[in-house]
């Protein structure tokens, strides 16, 4: 049931989902199909939570908002724990472009492809790269590795930073990795997302989290948006239910989709976790943020086929601080054909997007702020027309979205656009031991930003609320 967002909803459900992120809309459908009464809450006027879009020029234009690629395994994940329609939309993008003074490679994003271009064209060893991504394939959530991505590029590449912006860029861009992460980090994500090439969901964000909706509400799960919750209301060290507009609405458990912090301190309380953990999560680092660039061309206009994904950067090395500036030296540009979006009768679209610190941006004057807000999209603009000579004549749309904008819209603290640093995992799966029936499925730990980690990290979570249900059930019985 789709409740209105003035309907106080009665309960008591299950299992009550916070946020309608990916992780959370996916935790929820999965755990609606195993039975379980589920109420999802969402605060914004529209689901998918960071995987989301935006209309302008009376309709006209779509934009996604999150770079629209994602790896094979998202097939996988949608058709076990959505549906076969969904599935059967994601396609594989046939060709990725980097162009920076170092080099330009054009890539269908596979390792086989990756292996031939460090042999071929950076004269690497192939026992080398083979060797590397034996390691990295090797790496996995249990390895007690301090090594570094710096180190790691360093141990099976010295000293090639060409190498290192060829293998480590993209990564940078999908989930805020730097080479001062833990090596995991880099080797986990690699391999899920850079090994069988790049896919896309043909339609847009917007039917993809429609069909999401669809198969919530045939599934049984209630749903309520513009409903921020204010508290989650904890009796005797365990969760019974949420507070939102002053109505509480009961539950055997919670799950979080929110940030990890916004939960922990704002949502729950301190007074309700250990001194210790407490801790921890103040020493949790929040990954950095974005600036999106939109770009909407004319009806009856075209541009030509320049690839789906382009990392282009006019700076003269690669370093993953440089990818944070304000001077924007890197973007990347992901280009929507009318193929993906073929109800929007042959239009194209070109999103720029490139990392940011929010600390640039939060105390800025109203008049600095429009400034480097007018900065950036000239930067993308100026790009973009040395890829697309005349382009600039062709756009008849163009906004940009910064990491307060971030904050706005996701309630995401400091505008996070890749959720927590790595030591995020461990405090958000730690949760339900320190509160029964409390449990947390939120963008964390780097490996679980983007859409797959994402999905796949609610599926997770929604084991451990499935087995607490079973041993409350049993108690009561």
């Amino acid at each position: 049931m789709l409740f209105k967002s003035k309907d106080k909803v009665p309960g008591p459900y299950d299992v009550i989902v916070i946020g309608s992120g990916l992780a959370g809309m996916t935790a929820a459908n999965k755990l609606a199909k195993n039975g379980r009464k589920v109420l999802l809450l969402e605060s914004h006027n529209k689901l998918g939570g960071f995987a989301t879009w935006f209309k302008r020029a009376k309709g006209d234009h779509i934009f996604d908002v999150s770079l629209h690629g994602f790896p094979v395994g998202m097939i996988k994940t949608c058709r076990k724990y959505w549906n076969k329609d969904i599935a059967d939309r994601i396609v594989q993008v046939e060709k990725v472009r980097y162009v920076n003074p170092q080099f330009e490679v054009e890539t269908d994003f596979t390792k086989d492809h990756f292996t031939n271009v460090l042999v071929e064209k950076f004269e690497v060893a192939r026992e080398k790269v083979e060797g590397f991504f034996e390691e990295l394939a090797a790496m996995n959530f249990y390895d007690n590795s301090q090594m570094t991505n710096g180190e790691l590029f360093q141990k099976w590449f010295p000293d090639r930073n060409d190498v290192v912006r060829f293998l480590l860029e993209p990564i940078v861009y999908a989930n805020g990795s730097t080479l001062e992460d833990p090596a995991i980090t880099y080797g986990i994500v690699f391999s899920n997302f850079m090994s069988k090439g790049v896919y896309i969901f043909r339609g847009g964000t917007d039917l993809l989290i429609s069909m999401m909706k669809d198969e919530l509400l045939k599934n049984g799960v209630d749903i309520q948006m513009h409903a921020l919750v204010e508290k989650i209301v904890i009796e005797d060290k365990r969760a019974v239910g949420v507070q939102v507009k002053g109505h509480f609405i009961p539950a055997s458990s919670i799950l979080s989709n929110a940030n990890i912090r916004t939960t922990i301190e704002k949502m729950t309380g301190v007074e309700n976790f250990t001194d210790d953990y407490v801790e921890k999560t103040k020493q949790v680092r929040l990954n950095s943020s974005s600036c999106q660039v939109f770009m909407g061309i004319k009806k009856g206009e075209s541009i030509p086929d320049i690839g789906e994904l382009i990392f282009y950067s006019d700076d003269k090395d690669f370093n993953t601080d440089s990818l944070l500036s304000p001077k924007v030296g890197s973007q990347t540009f992901s280009v929507y054909y009318p193929d993906i979006r073929p109800q929007l009768d042959s239009r194209y679209a070109v999103v720029s997007s490139s990392n940011a610190k929010y600390s640039d941006w939060k105390n800025l004057s109203e008049s600095e702020y429009k400034a480097q807000k007018e900065f950036v999209i000239e930067r993308a603009l100026c790009t973009l027309e040395k890829i697309v000579p005349g382009i600039r004549s062709k756009i008849d749309f163009i906004d940009c979205s910064t990491p307060l904008t971030v904050e706005k819209y996701t309630h995401h603290q400091k505008g996070s656009s890749f959720g927590t640093k790595f030591e995020g995992l461990e405090i958000s799966m730690g949760m339900h031991q320190q509160v029964d029936g409390l449990f947390h499925a939120g963008s964390v730990g780097i490996i679980m930003s983007g859409w797959l980690g994402a999905a796949n990290y609610g599926v997770i979570q929604s084991h451990e609320v499935d087995n607490y249900l079973d041993r409350v059930h049993e108690n009561k019985a």
